[in-house]
């Protein structure tokens, strides 16, 4: 499978619940993963604190819509241990060219501090890494996707492990079988990534994740 592995291939893989990883930049092996429990973040649970709303609203950074994806996966990926190989990077280039893959990016003046990327698929988006150069770029970036997502009718945002990081966020486990359930569903959900005459600000991203992140999450399993 891997000597042909195509976007279209990937697609159908995400839309099976399983996702590529590579055993570092140089790798040409590429590995399928489904984990038994699974890492999401809730589209109506996202949490932010009341300092990195502040944050958002004090126009510090300024924040883009796929006008560097592919800078924000090499970003990602220099690290000293990184699952995005240059064959990973070269299929997510080639979804980014026919509108699956979309990157949110964080500026500080002209330069790119932090970001975001991840597929867009039915009404399912599958984040795939993030970066941050200075504090909170990374946060300000998943609250702008957050937002967006939910404006545009996603109703899955699969994080596919949970980290510290996103767990402070609103991130949770849950067990393969509702993963699974809840991506059917997800995939039978018309949802777009630019919803028509969508604009977002800081303020309103700012108060809508606030708001958000009062509600329960309600996907989460015992």
């Amino acid at each position: 499978m891997d000597e042909v592995l195509t976007p279209d291939i990937l697609l159908r893989a995400y839309a099976m619940g399983i996702f590529p990883m590579s055993d570092g930049r140089d790798d040409p092996e590429i590995h399928w993963v489904d984990p038994r429990r699974r890492g999401v973040l809730s589209l109506d649970g996202f949490h932010l604190s009341r300092s990195l709303a502040k944050r958002i609203r004090s126009g510090r950074f300024r924040v883009t819509t796929d006008t560097a994806f592919q800078a924000v996966v090499e970003a990602c990926a220099a690290r000293e241990e990184t699952w995005i190989s240059h064959r990973i990077q070269r299929l997510y280039l080639q979804l980014h060219r026919l509108g699956f893959a979309h990157s949110v990016e964080v500026w500080c003046g002209e330069e790119l501090v932090g970001g975001v990327y991840g597929v867009a698929l039915g009404g399912a988006f599958f984040g795939e890494s993030m970066f941050s150069t200075v504090t909170d770029a990374s946060k300000v970036a998943l609250a702008y996707a957050v937002h967006r997502l939910r404006e545009g009718g996603f109703r899955l945002f699969d994080t596919q492990f949970v980290t510290s990081h996103l767990a402070s966020l609103g991130g949770a486990e849950i067990s393969r079988a509702d993963y699974h359930r809840l991506l059917a569903e997800a995939l039978e959900t018309t949802a777009d990534f630019y919803p028509e005459s969508y604009s977002p600000s800081a303020g309103a991203v700012a108060s809508s994740s606030a708001a958000a992140g009062r509600m329960q999450f309600s996907t989460q399993t015992s």
